[in-house]
């Protein structure tokens, strides 16, 4: 291998490398080696996922061999062991020698893969002059031609290759272990996406029943529900406010078994986190179960915590959009139910929440160890299809709204959803209607284009099935494929869907709005959400995902999947490559098995794939350990099609909950481009 000669760049670097260690070595007899410890954080300077153990059981296996040639020179021939020299042995075998270093490096720092892409580039040089790396960086990874010198003096290990303008093998890989090299656009770090149009006109980060932090029906409730989804870009949070004692109402799940939160402690939680991740604005969805009584306290607490920061304007009459996010920053919109204007300014009657109602009979029936009234849990859940599939044969309860809490209800206003075509009657653009999940999707397969329509227009916000005892969620995509902006989510439950939404809300500056793409935006414009074919007036594009030998690749440092304990440390990965979308666009494909390698191993794949409508699609990357009983789950990373970055790219891999898995990733080489519709 050229990089592993004793002219290359690598070894030069390594000899000084041995001997600054070597010299700042503080035991004795220092020209024996270098001490093991030292040799081992060395290695793992340079590639920081390999394990110790690994590392010194290398060193170990090494010096066997050199106890055992010493061996036989101390042998004196006749048959007894000099017991001084074997001393001596022992004291060297918790030592390092530059030779043992330097091979061991080799072993734990040397990509393949890499080694063959810059070989590819320098024309079988052992390094890139800046020339080459111009060539790279241009022609793959998308950057301009001046920065080559300086990715040599920020990545270059050696004084020499800094000097000379080269870049050694390990220059290249600490270039493409980079940051500059993540597969995410770091230009979508922040917010990029215009801010002043309509609210409309947004995909909204939302939370479903938020202080809920396990299932919807025994789990514990508890305020850090708020604390968690507001540092994580959440836009729109739930409240189910009842009747508490001491005329303290109360945040909870109606007739459940979690226990409630006083909705004083949450509002200050609110108002201590709302504009923490994002300056725009906060909606609060209050479902309100309370007396009059305490609706009085509910209000003063609202006025007296979040103040200014509450969101009073009324609508303008004459507007046919609302206001932009950056309109509202820094603002709390409350949407709840609003009094109908009388002349007398009194309070009045309104009809209940539909979700509240709904779940409380669901839960009601649970808790009673019974059925639903009138039949079995699925005639229950039947009937609720129904009922909400067909609004206007069902009178909803009613209840006595408090004119002052009324009031505070300015641009999100509760209203009940009869039909598409009563919606574009007489729908105002502050009033917003919730959908049961079963009759939003029932709404996507039978009146997709409307749906989408409805939406340029009014706030859709929809919420998970009562059925989700256990607070799984839905897809959100199949929601947001026709335009609804509130898609309420279980924060509490990871997965493929909490995976989905915050890589979705991750490609605005994880401000928790993401512009919905120009087709659901247009006045004039036609799109389907249940489309499985190419979309009029967008042009498709091809994304190429290469997975091949001395073109990419492989994946670092896999661990072994949590709980899994039969074949010890080894793994057998495979990646899946989703994509996730319309219906045109959503497949899946997989490479091979490799078997046995967690640290390095090589897929050999190359993937294509025909995006339809770019600006609502996902890539993810999920990686599988192959076991004979059941794949296991090692790690995943979820990107919108918008933000990846084209050429040679690491993909760092996140565990089931979302945190990063240290120094796990995937390398992979991207590359998309339109289709001309001519």
């Amino acid at each position: 291998m050229l990089a592993s000669s004793q002219n290359s760049l690598r070894f030069g670097w390594l000899e000084q490398l041995f001997s600054s260690a070597a010299n700042s070595d503080t035991q004795e007899n220092i020209t024996e080696g270098i001490n093991l410890e030292l040799a081992i954080k060395l290695i793992q300077s340079v590639n920081p996922g390999v394990s110790s153990g690994k590392v010194e059981h290398r060193f170990k296996e090494l010096q066997r061999v050199r106890e055992r040639m010493c061996e036989l020179t101390v042998d004196n021939g006749s048959g007894h062991e000099d017991h001084s020299e074997n001393k001596k042995l022992t004291a060297r075998n918790e030592r390092v020698t530059k030779q043992e270093f330097i091979e061991v490096f080799h072993d734990f720092c040397t990509r393949p893969e890499i080694y063959f892409l810059l070989v590819q580039f320098s024309s079988n040089k052992e390094f890139l002059d800046t020339k080459d790396l111009m060539r790279f960086i241009e022609a793959e990874q998308g950057m301009a031609q001046e920065t080559s010198l300086k990715l040599i003096q920020a990545h270059e290990p050696s004084q020499e290759g800094r000097q000379q303008g080269y870049l050694s093998l390990d220059g290249f890989t600490s270039y493409l272990t980079s940051a500059e090299c993540h597969l995410f656009d770091p230009e979508h770090g922040i917010v990029c996406q215009d801010m002043t149009q309509p609210l409309s006109h947004y995909y909204i980060n939302s939370s479903h029943n938020t202080y809920l932090i396990e299932d919807q029906f025994r789990g514990p409730s508890d305020i850090s529900g708020y604390i968690r989804a507001l540092k994580m870009g959440c836009r729109c949070v739930e409240l189910d406010v009842w009747d508490g004692a001491d005329e303290e109402p109360l945040v909870c799940t109606g007739h459940s078994l979690s226990p409630p939160l006083l909705l004083r402690c949450v509002l200050e939680a609110i108002g201590r986190f709302a504009f923490v991740a994002s300056e725009y604005p906060l909606i609060l969805c209050i479902e309100n179960h309370c007396s009059p009584g305490q609706q009085k306290v509910m209000w003063q607490h609202l006025v007296k915590i979040l103040g200014e920061s509450l969101y009073t304007v009324p609508p303008d009459e004459g507007a046919s959009y609302l206001p932009s996010p950056h309109a509202l920053r820094r603002q709390i919109l409350l949407k709840g139910k609003k009094l109908v204007p009388s002349s007398d300014g009194e309070d009045g009657a309104v009809s209940e929440e539909d979700e509240g109602a709904e779940m409380c009979q669901k839960i009601k029936s649970i808790n009673s160890g019974g059925t639903a009234p009138g039949g079995s849990e699925k005639d229950m859940v039947q009937k609720s299809v129904i009922t909400q599939s067909n609004p206007s044969n069902v009178s909803p309860k009613r209840f006595q709204l408090l004119k002052e809490l009324s009031d505070l209800v300015t641009l999100c206003q509760s209203v009940r959803f009869i039909d598409f075509s009563t919606s574009s009657k007489s729908q105002k653009p502050w009033e917003l209607c919730s959908f049961h999940e079963s009759l939003a999707v029932r709404l996507i397969s039978e009146s997709p284009g409307d749906f989408v329509n409805h939406n340029k227009h009014f706030l859709s916000r929809v919420y998970p099935s009562p059925m989700r005892i256990d607070s799984s969620n839905m897809n959100p995509q199949d929601l947001w494929k026709c335009g609804c902006q509130i898609v309420s989510m279980n924060f509490q439950t990871a997965g493929l869907m909490m995976d989905l939404n915050t890589a979705w809300f991750r490609q605005n500056g994880n401000c928790g709005y993401v512009l919905r793409p120009a087709i659901m935006r247009q006045e004039v414009s036609y799109f389907s959400a249940d489309t499985r074919d190419t979309v009029p007036g967008v042009s498709p594009q091809l994304l190429h995902v290469k997975v091949r030998r001395n073109l990419v690749i492989s994946g670092q440092n896999l661990p072994k999947p949590k709980g899994s304990g039969a074949k010890g440390d080894v793994v057998d990965p495979y990646v899946y490559v989703e994509i996730h979308g319309i219906p045109a666009d959503c497949t899946e494909r997989r490479t091979r098995t490799v078997n046995q390698n967690g640290d390095n191993p090589i897929f050999d794949e190359s993937f294509e794939f025909q995006i339809n409508l770019p600006e609502l699609a996902m890539v993810r990357f999920v990686v599988l350990d192959d076991d004979f009983i059941a794949d296991e789950f090692i790690g995943q990373y979820t990107i919108p099609l918008e933000c990846l970055q084209p050429g040679y790219r690491h993909v760092p891999l996140q565990s089931l909950t979302g945190e990063d898995l240290p120094h796990a990733k995937l390398f992979v080489h991207v590359n998309s481009w339109y289709i001309l519709n001519i």
